[in-house]
């Protein structure tokens, strides 16, 4: 699997378990934002990230079809009041001193659980993909028009992709950035 570098987020490695409740993702990359995406924070604007992990039965004599897959949103926030930067995860929120902090937390996720939407097969070689991005439909309306003009709220990270097999309790999925 090759990995294509991205300009502001890059994901550095990605793991898969098998575990006694299913299959759970962590992963972890690197974010850097841009001026505008900063000032954007600094105004108040929540910066919403979205982690999708799909796993893909690719059949020649039918359509493919997504056996499995995770989606993790995390909103980013800044308070002036408090000067903290907030993520909102979808069961619980961290505070951070400063914006690399919360960057860094932003960019690491652990044993998050993998929804199963058909029979996975131990033996079967599977397609899987990952992909981080900026969620500009979240963002107030004013902000997703002038983001439609410019690329410096265009941030994502490469769609890495590759086959695989299952992993076992045993033995995970890794993947590492060399």
């Amino acid at each position: 699997m090759a990995i294509a570098q991205a300009e502001s987020i890059q994901i550095r490695s990605f793991s898969l378990s098998a575990t006694d409740r299913g299959y759970e993702m962590s992963l972890d990359s690197e974010i850097t934002l841009n001026a505008t995406l900063e000032q954007a924070l600094e105004k108040g604007i929540v910066l919403y990230f979205v982690t999708k992990f799909s796993l893909i039965d690719s059949r020649w004599y039918w359509l493919n079809e997504e056996v499995a897959r995770s989606k993790y949103r995390v909103g980013l926030r800044y308070y002036a009041l408090t000067r903290q930067y907030h993520l909102n995860h979808p069961s619980f929120a961290q505070s951070y001193n400063t914006l690399r902090e919360a960057l860094q937390a932003l960019g690491q996720l652990r044993d998050y659980p993998v929804t199963v939407k058909a029979e996975l097969k131990q033996d079967a070689d599977y397609i899987a993909s990952i992909r981080i991005w900026l969620d500009l439909t979240r963002m107030p309306k004013p902000f997703q028009i002038e983001a439609l003009g410019s690329s410096q709220w265009n941030l994502r990270s490469e769609k890495l992709e590759w086959r695989m097999k299952l992993p076992v309790p045993e033995q995970p999925f890794d993947y590492k950035d060399r």
